[in-house]
């Protein structure tokens, strides 16, 4: 019986680990501008491999300072879910533009296209950390509200 409980929970164990195999987590090696492109990547197939695995990866990357305020996770994922910031979840394509850096801050305007063919502009700010485990790692602190730029063309 006791062989049995043991092998259920290595199943489980592995399963869990498969679940989140595709999640990246933060790196000194990694650029602000890789950071961006990972959350907006997840962003864009927000329901793959999991439901809402999108919007867990870009909470693994929201400053730490930031998380008090917009966390536990389960508010950061209501507040993405929410009128203001759902048309990042599974849009159709993105452009991102550099417009101010500095050694510890970058801020990029995101060019976006919704799944309903609808431009929208985000103003995302990421700032390195100085959390112990991991120090001069970027993180997002800021993401604009959408300006909704109408349908294309």
């Amino acid at each position: 019986m006791e062989l049995k409980k043991y092998f259920i929970l290595v199943i489980i164990l592995n399963f869990t680990n498969f679940l989140y195999a595709d999640i990246i987590k933060p790196a000194k090696n990694l650029t602000a501008h890789d950071v961006i492109k990972i959350q907006l990547n997840a962003l864009k197939k927000n329901n793959k491999p999991n439901k809402n695995s999108g919007i867990k990866q870009t909470w693994i990357f929201a400053h730490p300072e930031n998380k008090k305020i917009t966390g536990p996770y389960e508010r950061f994922q209501k507040m993405l879910l929410g009128d203001q910031y759902n048309v990042l979840l599974n849009h159709e394509s993105h452009k991102i533009k550099l417009i101010m850096n500095s050694k510890e801050k970058y801020i990029y305007n995101v060019e976006l296209i919704s799944s309903d063919k609808k431009m929208y502009f985000y103003e995302w700010h990421l700032e390195k950390s100085t959390i112990k485990n991991c120090n001069n790692c970027w993180f997002t602190t800021t993401v604009s509200p959408p300006t909704d730029k109408g349908n294309i063309i």
